[in-house]
């Protein structure tokens, strides 16, 4: 069996199905193809934190730039695919106040919101909250609850015509005379899809669908644990203010509080140690903010893998959190005129990456129209029983929102 269509997306993640939304909202006709349930990969299983962008302010303006822009316009299209919960960055004794007068500079010469707070004040505000914390600045953190948000964007491409089709793992790539002819699906397609424009947005998993086409994309992906344990009242997000480093998020949920994350790298995405050190370091870390949570019951633990791109990590030197961007890749450069890579980038972003890589396609396919997804609200956005019955649809829940979504 042979399907043709003009754009095949390859991952069904936040970028993917925001490119194919994307897409068939300026008229493109869209195939999905997700080896699992959307909510299966990198995006569902994240810590769910919405950046404000305070988090890179002082290392990377560009990319904090980028992540207030999404969280404004998320706020505006994405209903209850989010939460607004506000965040609070938190000096601790062992904290360099230098960093803390850094980042709060930068975000108000980037145009972040943050205001500092006294430590008896971040108390107030925050019962439980540990008597270390000397200051804290409070900036527009929220909550993402990345199975509703997929479920939408696929919801609103399939709306405007787009296939999408889960369960359903490359097998193979066929490339001839400079291009791709056919992706071999297995799964619930069994068959080989042609299009015009194929877009690799496979996150982790990129450089393996990259070889396939023979074209070189080397990934350096890292291992995150967070833990979901019993927690009732939190209201903001929790950020240590220091450079980024193990158990340094707390993410508010409710009766329970999402704790992240490590970073370790990996040579296989589908095949690493799920160590329990990383969990009692973690758990550890984070109680230095929210004591409670050392000895609170744990509720669920699961492991993510970031699409950290090779070429940009290895410019950071190893340094860690430092916002990374994202790679659109035209891979004419390689010899295949009709592929086109998008990695690395942060699940906040996710509408932005796909309105870029859409771009690029349009411009491959000779389509003139304008990106909407920023205008134009997702579906079930204001209806919680909807977005959760479109997530059953389409693979399930997460670990990160299962609490969220299945109660």
């Amino acid at each position: 069996m042979t399907d043709d269509t003009e754009v095949l997306v390859v991952g069904g993640g936040a970028t993917g199905t925001g490119i194919a939304r994307d897409l068939t909202l300026r008229g493109v006709d869209v195939t999905l193809v997700e080896r699992g349930g959307l909510a299966s990969g990198t995006s569902g299983r994240s810590h769910g934190l919405l950046h404000s962008g305070a988090r890179y302010a002082e290392a990377d303006a560009v990319g904090a730039r980028e992540c207030i822009e999404e969280n404004r316009i998320l706020r505006e299209i994405a209903g209850d695919c989010i939460r607004d919960s506000g965040g609070l960055f938190l000096q601790l004794p062992a904290d360099d106040p230098d960093y803390f007068e850094a980042k709060r500079a930068a975000c108000e010469e980037i145009g972040i919101p943050a205001e500092t707070l006294s430590g008896d004040e971040a108390r107030a505000e925050v019962p439980g909250l540990s008597e270390d914390v000397e200051r804290a600045m409070k900036v527009p953190d929220g909550v993402v609850y990345p199975s509703r948000l997929l479920a939408a964007n696929a919801a609103d491409a399939r709306d405007h015509g787009a296939t999408i089709l889960t369960d359903a793992p490359v097998e193979g790539v066929r490339v001839a005379d400079g291009e791709v002819v056919g992706v071999d699906v297995g799964g619930s397609v069994d068959g080989t899809i042609a299009a015009e424009q194929v877009v690799n947005a496979a996150g982790a998993w990129a450089g393996e669908l990259g070889a396939m086409a023979g074209v070189g994309l080397e990934m350096r992906p890292t291992k995150g644990v967070m833990v979901s344990v019993r927690y009732d009242g939190l209201g903001p997000a929790l950020n240590r203010a220091r450079d980024p480093a193990d158990g340094d998020i707390i993410v508010p949920h409710d009766g329970e509080v999402v704790l992240g994350t490590t970073s370790i790298e990996v040579d296989d995405p589908d095949d690493y140690e799920e160590s329990e050190w990383e969990v009692e370091a973690m758990v550890e870390a984070c109680s230095e903010m929210l004591p409670a949570v050392r000895d609170a019951d744990h509720v669920r633990t699961w492991w993510g893998v970031r699409p950290l791109y090779a070429p940009d990590e290895n410019s950071r030197e190893g340094a860690r959190g430092i916002s990374r961007g994202f790679f659109c890749i035209d891979h004419a450069d390689d010899g295949v005129d009709n592929l086109t890579s998008i990695v690395g980038g942060k699940l906040t972003t996710y509408r932005q990456m796909a309105e870029a890589t859409a771009d690029r396609v349009c411009e491959k396919l000779g389509v003139e129209a304008d990106c909407r997804t920023a205008k134009e609200r997702l579906p079930g956005a204001d209806d919680p029983e909807r977005l959760d019955a479109l997530v059953a649809e389409f693979g399930g829940a997460g670990p990160t929102d299962e609490d969220v979504v299945r109660r």
